[in-house]
């Protein structure tokens, strides 16, 4: 099979990133012909005049609508699949496929096509308004990196979408990460038909390089990024009245990174890779995933799975659709630092139920989240894809 895969950059790597590069990876090692036609915001044009026409080509870019015609024609793939097209591919690549017949798969890996600000989350707090409201509601908000111009054209992207019915007509099948996120995009009007669920993989990372015995053994661990969405000041209150041999390591920067200064039972790491990472979770007791927002599909979290690591964390969205509470980890309401608290306690004192816990989460993890799994699954969402053809 040939596969095209569309994305576009942000300026920050991310996760969406190190998706389409294990996923093309995966389908390549299986001995599919896989391409990347790829644009990346890090060259976003400067100057007030190539900013406005970015802006005014952000709902929709004719000229992407040639660059991708003019790709489907030379690579003439079986499927494409589109990962991110924001802001410069724009839905245009979809009429481009449709223009050559070629059947169109769209990962949602945030709330983009149905929330401008992509996390269904306003000043801290969970916000549905634009689900089933007017998505210009985040303009007056601000809520697409806090500018209320940025907010209005992001906003007239999902709004002229919307209307045109392009989520309905013009993308043969979606891949949501979770029942949970496909339940929010089906309460915005997406064809339930239409949506497959599909979580992102990991490649086993048992065995691996040897333990650093340097690495004391027991402690709590957080990694990810450290800012308000994350449930970073959930965390630090919830420590703050635990003992302090009750020690949380902290891998991860981000805009809060202050607050984890002169803590006694708190070791703030800074980013680390993802051997370390893999390091700190073969010698962690459990991991802390407090997050206050829908998180889209926390890899961190498969992850700790895939270590043998219970995981403790919020309530909320794919975590509470992830973690089975009391048998592969433990769920504290979302934003309740007693409850943390509480629960972390817990699992420090009962160390043999907390590792069977780790046991349930490692045969989880080789029962749901393999690659191979994984290849099986997408497959077979390509091959419904191409089934349906003939979308206008």
């Amino acid at each position: 099979m040939k596969i095209l895969f569309v994305h576009n950059y942000y300026q920050h790597a991310g996760g969406e990133d190190n998706v389409v590069a294990a996923e093309m990876k995966l389908l390549a090692d299986h001995g599919h012909d896989v391409e990347l036609w790829s644009i990346d915001n890090k060259d976003l044009p400067s100057g007030l005049f190539r900013k406005i026409k970015t802006a005014l080509t952000t709902a929709y870019s004719p000229a992407s609508r040639v660059a991708a015609r003019d790709r489907l024609r030379r690579f003439k793939p079986d499927v494409v699949h589109v990962h991110n097209f924001f802001p410069q591919i724009s839905p245009a690549i979809y009429d481009a496929c449709l223009d050559e017949g070629v059947p169109v798969v769209q990962t949602l890996h945030n709330y983009r096509l149905i929330c401008p600000g992509a996390m269904l989350m306003r000043n801290g707090k969970i916000c549905e308004q634009c689900l089933s409201g007017s998505p210009y509601r985040a303009a007056w908000h601000g809520c697409y990196k806090g500018s209320k111009l940025g907010s209005l054209v992001v906003a007239n992207m999902v709004a002229r979408h919307r209307r045109e019915g392009t989520w309905q007509h013009k993308v043969n099948r979606f891949i949501a990460l979770t029942e949970f996120g496909k339940g929010k995009f089906v309460a915005a009007g997406f064809p339930a038909e239409k949506i497959a669920v599909k979580a992102n993989f990991l490649h086993d990372p048992l065995p691996e390089s040897p333990l650093d015995d340097s690495v004391a053994p027991g402690f709590a661990l957080f990694v990810g990024r450290i800012s308000e969405e994350k449930g970073i000041k959930t965390l630090l209150q919830a420590w703050s009245g635990l003992a302090n041999q009750t020690v949380l390591k902290v891998a991860g920067a981000g805009p809060l990174e202050a607050l984890l200064q002169d803590k006694p039972n708190i070791e703030a790491l800074g980013r680390q890779n993802a051997t370390e990472v893999s390091q700190l979770m073969r010698r962690a007791a459990f991991l802390v995933l407090p997050s206050e927002w829908y998180e889209g599909f926390p890899l961190v979290l498969v992850e700790a799975f895939a270590h043998g690591l219970p995981v403790l964390a919020s309530r909320l969205g794919s975590m509470a659709d992830i973690i089975e509470d009391s048998e592969t980890g433990l769920l504290f309401s979302p934003g309740d630092a007693k409850d943390l608290a509480d629960k972390a306690k817990w699992l420090f004192e009962n160390p043999q139920q907390a590792q069977k816990l780790g046991e349930n989460a490692r045969n989880t993890f080789l029962a749901k989240y393999t690659a191979e799994r994984n290849y099986g699954e997408l497959m077979a969402i390509y091959e419904a894809a191409g089934q349906l053809g003939g979308l206008d």
